[in-house]
């Protein structure tokens, strides 16, 4: 098993692991920042995390799946995975768009505090096992589906955070409850390391890579094709274009 920065797979997985949990507190930023400044931020980047999550899946975890799957076989996993957050997010009214998760009228979210954090609960879970597995096939590939993830987690828990507090939570309850829903992630990669030998690692990958298509295409993408000048549109773009190279190039 390789290693990354001089640490061993399991010292690998762990770090990577808490340090997914701990983003979920990187809302806390939200009550620190003007909203009109927050605004302008969250959509650069979605745009980041919707090109990183393009670039994770298109780079590395699809081509470290079809390396051990027929292509028919791996286009069912990629299908399923995709088919599943559709699922999801239709029976649990779940939505990653964060401008609206932002919505001022507290009747609007206050049914939704608790499905978000169920839907990102399962979310996470299934991160961690897919993540994990991609590592355990090619610890590169793994690291760069971890870095898009790690992306899209950041405005993610933002618009957590705020649908929270429009909700009447407390922010320290906001906090606490958003990192007890990430602490799935590491529960799922320890499941996907203890069973590594006997879980399918490639089928658990390509399903993961549907999650992470369907969560960029239907979720942020949309957001950013929907510029209201021709400025923000170049540069929503830009930051797209600038999560694909990451992933393209940073990692090989």
């Amino acid at each position: 098993m390789g290693v990354v920065a001089g640490m061993s797979s399991t010292a690998t997985i762990l770090t990577g692991s808490l340090g997914m949990t701990l983003i979920a507190m990187v809302g806390a930023i939200s009550l620190i920042l003007p909203a009109r400044r927050l605004e302008v931020l969250l959509l650069p980047l979605v745009a980041l995390a919707a090109g990183s999550l393009l670039g994770g899946a298109l780079f590395h975890m699809l081509p470290e799946g079809f390396s051990e799957l027929m292509p028919r076989q791996g286009a069912n996993w990629i299908a399923a995975g995709f088919s599943t957050f559709l699922v999801l997010e239709q029976s649990l009214h779940w939505h990653h768009s964060h401008r609206q998760r932002r919505a001022d009228s507290p009747t609007a979210v206050q049914p939704m505090a608790l499905l978000i954090l169920l839907g990102d609960g399962l979310h996470n879970l299934i991160g961690g096992l897919g993540i994990t597995s991609t590592y355990l096939i090619n610890p590169p590939a793994g690291i760069a589906a971890w870095l898009a993830a790690v992306l899209h987690e950041i405005p993610q828990e933002l618009g957590d955070f705020g649908v929270l507090l429009h909700s009447g939570w407390r922010p320290r309850q906001a906090l606490l409850w958003n990192l007890i829903s990430a602490v799935t992630f590491p529960l799922g990669a320890l499941i996907a390391w203890a069973f590594r030998t006997s879980l399918p690692l490639a089928p658990l990958v390509l399903f993961a890579a549907g999650n992470f298509l369907y969560i960029a295409a239907s979720d942020l993408v949309p957001e950013i094709k929907n510029s209201q000048s021709r400025l923000a549109a170049a540069s929503n773009l830009g930051w797209f274009l600038l999560g694909l190279l990451l992933l393209q190039r940073l990692i090989h």
